[in-house]
């Protein structure tokens, strides 16, 4: 044994070593990864020819072993690390020889590419990367940093360290609409490092903020961590539960589980909302702390600008906080009474199939055992129990078709049953009531006309729905009704907007924000997947920054305003009429509505194509098509790679003598604490991307096969690999922000000012390991698609 180290152990540290010679030697890294795995299989089989590595492998002939098999111990629990005194054997690195491990490789690298990059299942969810990436650059072109920094600066900065605070902001927000890091930390230096320097603030609180706020795209949704880390971890995760039921001799994951071993990324972007909320949060307090207890360092700031009426403290208090709240609040207690809700009418013509136990009892012994260790004793004998009277009742009810009488009871007692007004209606017109509430006031001294009569408005749409609108009524009828309260209601939103646009911070803050609940609406809110939400995020972004370069030409965005109302047309014909045509049950308010929807598709295509054509006409598509052709190519090329690297792992058992080694602890709480340390370290001198390709598909099989909650764990590695983003002395982040700093600000101001964040980073881990509520509520509370 060369040095006294294991052939494979000898081959662990080639690999690593290959690879990190080979993303210090300058190459680009996706290149450079695939190199070193090429490298480094070269030369162990070099190696393993010369007779140089030898493998120290259990002795599987040996009574020993056949004792713990006749123990009942799985083959794949055995392993030298939890059983060192077994007999071992010396064989060979390569027992088959390099040539057939480079044949199986290559028929991987084939299965692999095929699964992962071009026709697998989780193709369609890392095409979401793509229009991100789109979204985001686009997004990044259009100034939207520029006037938020500047905003939310004069906003702010009369407040101890209130620069520092919108810098915090403005990070969260461009995290939410952007994600990009590299561009929010660039635009943030460029825009804010001056102006903080200049008027007095610490280089070390200015670089360390700026930095910090820039990654938090990292985790807020939509993130590109997030798709990239869900597309594995949802493959990991469900390979790794069944593996688990296997060894305690359950049949399969769904019977040992009790419920479906899958995690998607919309559930994990629903996961990661409170966590990157929660530590914009924190980054804020500290800045704001570090102003109270510095203030010649971080001291209050009176920037010129601005413009609006003067608002006074009941007004504000009246109609940004009071009225709002009574509506909003008003119509939850509503919802709850039953006044606000569902009134669909469409029944099944099948029958509800009867219900089955919480757990299938119906397994060996064996299998009870361990699903008796995993739930506990109680909700065994509870689905015993459920299951006994199934059986005495003659076994599970199956679904029937109704007869016509059961139909029509069905039908009228879901009548009966429906809210006296829609969720829908409510939701808009409270959305429009809304609108009317800050305008007013923004300017108090403006005529309260308009706002009374969109009030007005308002309360006709929930009347005329509760008193002439039945569950039943058909679509084209409610379209009529409800089109007298609409057109009154909007007469008085119009000037709304128009007072709306006066408030600085509400013309800069709406249209992004907007665009932010429209992509991250449909994905929390189980409408959609992530990927046609990431189309719509790219759709209209290109829309938002179109129509804000007419805006600085002083030319009219109308066609861009008409191709939005065309979007909101077609979502609302959409969720209120029937737009299959040829059905039998086809009624003309349905072709009627199918021929309006046509017309606001086509307005909608049209202009989203002007839009292209004013982004490409003004040079800011060419740049953004290119950009994000580089980033998204460099993704898909780092995968490459590393699914080349991992292979070669696999070839001479690194993967296995790694996943073995981490098993060997009794502690499962232990395994993960020594994975989050190790993702830690390995931040300091590589990016996340190569984190999440080599190191989780090495990982993922142990800390996944476990008892924790996968969104849990995922979200946890995600806030880590942010964390690679600050950590000296590779960070992307500081190279970003050193790139752009003036002169004065060294090296050393922007190390010394992140490490207060990375301890923050830290603190943030251990907060959300010891509440791991925080991760897991949302989707608790919310539907998952």
């Amino acid at each position: 044994m060369l040095f006294g180290l294991d052939g494979v152990e000898i081959g662990l540290i080639i690999v690593f070593l290959c690879l990190f010679g080979g993303i210090m030697s300058g190459f680009p890294v996706a290149f450079a990864i695939a190199g070193a795995g090429v490298i480094s299989f070269a030369i162990i089989a070099a190696l393993d020819s010369a007779g140089i590595l030898i493998h120290q492998a259990i002795d599987t002939a040996s009574p020993e072993y056949a004792a713990l098999i006749a123990e009942g111990i799985a083959r794949d629990a055995i392993s030298t690390f939890r059983f060192p005194e077994l007999p071992r054997v010396e064989e060979a690195l390569f027992p088959g020889g390099w040539e057939l491990a480079l044949d199986r490789n290559l028929s991987f690298i084939v299965n692999r590419m095929n699964e992962r990059v071009i026709a697998g299942a989780s193709i369609e969810t890392l095409l979401a990367v793509l229009m991100f990436v789109m979204m985001g650059i686009t997004l990044e072109r259009s100034k939207i940093a520029n006037d938020l920094l500047t905003t939310m600066a004069r906003v702010f900065g009369p407040l101890p360290g209130g620069l520092a605070v919108s810098i915090v902001i403005v990070g969260a927000f461009l995290a939410a609409s952007t994600g990009i890091v590299g561009a929010t930390v660039v635009t943030m230096g460029l825009l804010a490092l001056p102006t903080m320097l200049r008027n007095g603030y610490s280089p070390q609180l200015a670089t360390g903020v700026i930095a910090a706020s820039g990654t938090l795209g990292q985790i807020i949704p939509p993130s590109i961590v997030i798709v990239l880390l869900g597309t594995l971890a949802g493959d990991i995760y469900s390979t790794a539960q069944e593996n688990r039921a296997a060894l305690v001799g359950c049949s399969d994951a769904l019977t040992y589980l009790g419920e479906p071993a899958v995690v998607s990324v919309g559930t994990l972007f629903q996961a990661a909302l409170l966590p990157g909320i929660f530590l914009a949060f924190l980054y804020g307090a500290y800045a704001f702390g570090f102003a109270l207890l510095n203030p010649s360092k971080a001291p209050a700031v009176q920037l010129e600008g601005g413009r609006g009426s003067v608002v006074t403290r009941n007004d504000a208090l009246t109609w940004f906080l009071g009225v709002p709240a009574a509506l909003i609040f008003g119509a939850v207690a509503l919802g709850q009474l039953n006044v606000i809700g569902g009134q669909s009418t469409i029944v099944s013509s099948f029958s509800q199939a009867g219900d089955t136990a919480s757990l299938r009892t119906n397994v060996s012994p064996q299998c009870a055992e361990a699903m008796i260790e995993l739930h506990g004793q109680e909700a065994w004998d509870q689905a015993l129990a459920e299951q006994s009277a199934i059986d005495d009742a003659g076994g599970v009810e199956l679904a029937r078709q109704l007869s016509d009488e059961e139909l029509a009871a069905a039908e009228a007692a879901a009548i009966a049953d429906a809210a006296p007004i829609g969720t829908g209606v409510a939701v808009l017109f409270i959305g429009l009531a809304l609108v009317l509430s800050v305008a007013r006031g923004i300017n108090p001294l403006a005529d309260p006309r308009p706002i009374v009569i969109g009030a007005g408005g308002v309360a006709l749409a929930f009347l005329v729905d509760w008193t002439l609108i039945a569950p039943d009524t058909s679509p084209g009828a409610t379209f009529v009704l409800m089109a007298i309260p609409l057109a009154v209601t909007l007469w008085g939103v119009a000037p709304a907007f128009g007072r709306l646009a006066q408030n600085e911070l509400l013309r800069v803050v709406f249209p992004p924000l907007v665009l932010i609940v429209a992509v991250l609406g449909s994905i929390l809110g189980g409408i959609t997947n992530p990927t046609p939400a990431a189309a719509l995020g790219a759709g209209g972004a290109i829309m938002l920054a179109a129509y804000r370069k007419l805006q600085e030409e002083g030319r009219s965005g109308g066609t861009i305003l008409l191709a939005t109302l065309a979007l909101v047309i077609m979502m609302l014909f959409g969720i209120n009429f029937d737009l299959r045509m040829g059905l039998e049950t086809t009624t003309t308010g349905d072709v009627i509505a199918m021929a309006i929807a046509q017309i606001a598709y086509h307005a909608a295509f049209l202009g989203l194509l002007y839009a292209c054509w004013v982004l490409l006409r003004t040079g800011v598509l060419g740049p953004v098509v290119r950009e994000t052709a580089k980033v998204t190519s460099m993704v898909f090329t780092i995968l490459i790679g590393s699914q080349l690297l991992n292979l070669v792992l696999i070839s001479f058992g690194g993967e296995h003598y790694i996943q073995q080694f981490l098993q060997s602890f009794d502690s499962e709480l232990k395994v993960f604490l020594i994975v989050m340390l190790v993702l830690f370290i390995l931040g300091f001198v590589l990016d996340f991307l190569e984190i999440i390709y080599i190191v989780i598909p090495i990982v993922g099989p142990v800390i996944y096969g476990g008892t924790f909650d996968p969104k849990w764990v995922t979200i946890m590695i995600a806030v880590n690999l942010q964390t690679s983003f600050l950590t000296p002395p590779f960070g992307f982040a500081l190279f970003y922000l050193r790139g752009v700093a003036p002169k004065e600000v060294t090296t050393g101001h922007i190390y010394r000012g992140v490490i207060p964040f990375v301890l923050i980073q830290v603190v943030g881990l251990g907060i959300l390991w010891l509440f791991p509520s925080i991760v897991t509520i949302v989707p608790s509370l919310l539907p998952n698609n």
